[in-house]
């Protein structure tokens, strides 16, 4: 998907100061835009970076060629649930038991695939980067960008908190505290192909929890991340005593839940062009609905 940024000056500047400061484009962004063709444009003439921009000039710089697309995915048929889209990102919200890129024995059929298969029949080209990602077994959103600078500053903001996902979970057992933040070093269980654990030589991991509703036997809980380790929050929860409902790698009862009961329902972030602040929310899912309110029913 060809991407276009234009923006007009503001001040008397050379253009290369103006496209690290006021585009803020990355010093590989500008190299790589200098050779496309017309890859950086003044008042609609290609120019090149010494030249001294006047107020009012009209910069355009190409950050991505028209026949950029993911032609390494194997169009995977199948409608995503598309929460919000436009020429930069791309809000999905992922069923459970689905992979999102193509992994062994899902080479056809990941999230990745769909939309590879969504643009096709749109006729248009586009490269999808996921920024982030979620479990197999878990539900909610996932963002993708279009271009590859969306991604570099969609990566920045999730390195300074600006961009921002929250989950809801239903964790077994009521914990003691109504919040708190869980802050356990993260590393591969050893001799696991899967399991991670807590261990003092692993990375560093911060959860934050709040307890949303409590029942007899467990409750439903808001999550934050302050980082994203491979099963953070299900790691976390079990090592405070409290596993995910359905969560058979940690320890969580599978009486209501076949898969672990976490999802991802809401997404906060800065659109990278506009500044626009966007918020995104994905309905709570029918099985984690079901669960709670067969838990709920036990206390009545």
């Amino acid at each position: 998907m060809e991407k276009i940024w234009s923006k007009t000056a503001e001040r008397d500047c050379s253009l290369s100061d103006f496209l690290l400061h006021d585009m803020e484009l990355t010093k590989r962004q500008i190299k790589q835009a200098k050779f496309r063709k017309d890859g950086i444009r003044v008042n609609s003439n290609r120019a090149r970076v010494t030249h001294e921009l006047k107020a009012g000039d009209k910069v355009e710089v190409k950050l991505e060629e028209a026949h950029t697309g993911s032609s390494q995915l194997v169009p995977g048929k199948g409608v995503p649930d598309i929460l919000y889209e436009d020429e930069d990102l791309l809000c999905v919200n992922k069923p459970a038991g689905l992979v999102v890129h193509p992994s062994h024995g899902h080479y056809a059929d990941s999230l990745s695939n769909m939309l590879a298969f969504y643009f096709r029949e749109k006729g248009v080209q586009a490269r999808v980067r996921s920024v982030g990602r979620l479990d197999k077994d878990t539900s909610g959103i996932v963002v993708f960008a279009l271009n590859q600078a969306a991604a570099g500053r969609l990566a920045k903001q999730k390195q300074q908190g600006a961009f921002e996902k929250k989950y809801l979970a239903l964790v077994e057992g009521v914990p003691k505290m109504d919040e708190g933040i869980i802050t356990e070093k993260i590393d591969k269980a050893e001799g696991e192909l899967m399991r991670m654990c807590v261990s003092p030589q692993g990375k560093t991991a911060v959860t934050r929890y709040r307890v949303v509703e409590k029942m007899r036997d467990c409750a439903l809980v808001h999550l934050c991340l302050a980082t994203g380790r491979t099963h953070q929050i299900r790691v976390h929860m079990a090592w405070i005593g409290h596993p995910l409902l359905g969560d058979r790698l940690y320890g969580g009862n599978t009486e209501h839940m076949k898969r672990a009961a976490l999802h991802a329902f809401r997404v906060t972030l800065i659109q990278p062009f506009t500044k626009e602040e966007i918020r995104i929310q994905a309905a709570f899912p029918d099985d984690m609905q079901k669960c709670l309110e067969a838990k709920r029913s036990e206390i009545k």
